[in-house]
């Protein structure tokens, strides 16, 4: 059997977050009714002239320079010709051999190796409109409407190198894309409403081949499994083309999702197709170096720098990447930390008990009731032994239900662990007392005997004794 190598490359849209579009005043605000924001100028009226957005440019240049990128002091806008429903004017503005950044790259880890993954440029366009389909996807609907209020608003497309080789490699260099822009605060990144969705140039090609094999494009994945089941779809439907002694076509596919499969929409466009031109209503852009540099001046803390922190305050790693992977969490952790020392205990609350109420409820962390300064004082409980774990998830349990510090609701149920080293010898003795045989198999050699007598214990306290006392003192009493 032949041996593939996969190669992907990935052109992502990013939906910048202004109040109004690239080109016009309309708001960008997402789920008003369809047709409500839109103007002669995004609609391509004869005779409206559109005028550049200075934020746009703004918003460019932070996430180029956030993604190592050279930005280039000119750059122009162009007009791309092509006639699809949801294109009013018939072209889309965009740039083409001007771009404002290129030359950038993205770091990423894939079970432990490391990789850099080049990106080719970033460019600004407006978006098109949304075909809103009668059925469940483009291909399975008898028609569409239209719906004209995204068209115009800006975005950057980072258009990466064909240098990923596997479905994993891609969504691991997403997912740090996606984390960029959100802590550069360019785009809120909201997939499932398509303010980021990427399009996968994915090709096969045999081992030790020097030139890649023919690629398809599929179009608009909105979700990291999305990407990651359509790129291993595709690589297999590939091998099977060419072992059967076909060849595979260069085209633009869709995903369906439903079904897990991809489906062709049309043949894949070259740059030549599209006629592109110099827009002739927008000049070119010069820009001053000390505007990017005062932009770059003014960069938040990236990923990368968060995670080096949150390693060196004594975060484990695994933890520290899935905590700096959600801007939202990492601030929330940020704020937490300055309730307590106990870091690495803040993590295991905040990915344990904190992640599963939030995915259970659907809620967002920004949305979470329980303040960052109460989680890391709870925290704090357990660590000066007025809680044990088990009593620490009780009182997690209320805190869901009222907004109140913890210490606060220890004594109203009272909950306070017994650590009276007086009050649980005496309770220790009495276990003892009462139950001889596990105190004779414990000193016959089987230590877990002592877990039974724990149990005891714990359950004539109501689970509030001191574990680590208890256990200490149940092994100085039966030596």
């Amino acid at each position: 059997m032949t041996k593939y190598i996969t190669v992907v490359g990935l052109e992502v849209h990013a939906e910048l977050k202004t109040k109004s579009k690239a080109f016009c005043s309309c708001s960008t605000e997402f789920g008003a009714a369809p047709n409500t924001h839109v103007c002669p100028v995004c609609l391509g009226m004869p005779g409206a002239l559109p005028v550049m957005n200075k934020r746009v440019v703004e918003f460019a240049i932070r996430a180029g320079l956030a993604l190592n990128c050279e930005i280039k002091n000119f750059n122009k806008f162009d007009r791309k010709n092509y006639y699809y429903p949801d294109l009013s004017k018939n072209y889309q503005i965009s740039q083409f051999d001007k771009p404002i950044c290129e030359h950038g790259h993205i770091d990423i880890k894939v079970d432990g190796a490391p990789k850099t993954i080049g990106i080719t440029r970033i460019h600004m366009e407006e978006d098109a409109g949304k075909l809103v389909h009668s059925g469940e996807t483009i291909s399975t609907s008898d028609s569409s409407a239209v719906d004209y209020n995204r068209a115009g608003v800006p975005l950057i497309e980072i258009v990466s190198e064909p240098d990923m080789r596997s479905a994993q490699e891609a969504r691991a260099y997403m997912e740090q894309l996606k984390a960029i822009l959100e802590y550069t605060d360019v785009c809120d990144c909201k997939m499932q409403e398509g303010s980021l969705r990427c399009d996968a140039n994915i090709s096969i090609m045999p081992e030790g081949a020097k030139e890649f094999g023919t690629r398809a494009e599929i179009k608009n994945l909105n979700s990291f499994r999305a990407l990651e089941r359509a790129i291993e779809y595709e690589v297999e439907r590939q091998k099977e083309i060419i072992e059967d002694g076909g060849h595979v076509v260069q085209e633009t596919r869709t995903w369906d999702d439903a079904n897990g499969v991809t489906l062709s929409m049309r043949s894949k466009e070259e740059a030549h197709d599209y006629r592109y031109f110099p827009d002739p209503d927008l000049v070119p852009i010069n820009l001053d170096d000390a505007w990017i540099e005062e932009i770059r001046q003014g960069l938040p803390e990236l990923p990368a720098a968060r995670k080096a922190r949150l390693l060196a305050a004594g975060v484990p790693e695994d933890s520290a990447d899935l905590i700096v992977a959600n801007k939202a969490m990492a601030d929330y952790f940020d704020e937490g930390a300055k309730a307590t020392e106990n870091v690495k205990g803040l993590a295991n609350w905040l990915l344990g008990d904190v992640s599963a109420y939030l995915n259970s409820e659907n809620v967002e962390i920004k949305d979470f009731i329980i303040t960052p300064a109460n989680l890391g004082q709870l925290v704090n409980l357990i660590d000066k032994g007025v809680l044990s774990s088990k009593l620490a998830k009780k009182v997690f349990v209320e805190m869901l239900k009222e907004n109140e510090e913890p210490k606060v609701l220890v004594k109203k149920l009272g909950l306070e662990q017994v650590s009276d080293a007086g009050e649980l010898e005496k309770i220790v003795d009495e276990a003892i007392a009462a139950n001889p045989q596990s105190v004779e198999d414990f000193r016959a050699g089987k230590k877990k005997a002592i877990g039974f007598l724990v149990g005891q214990i714990m359950k004539a306290t109501h689970g509030k004794a001191n574990p680590g006392m208890v256990n200490k003192m149940l092994q100085e009493k039966m030596k």
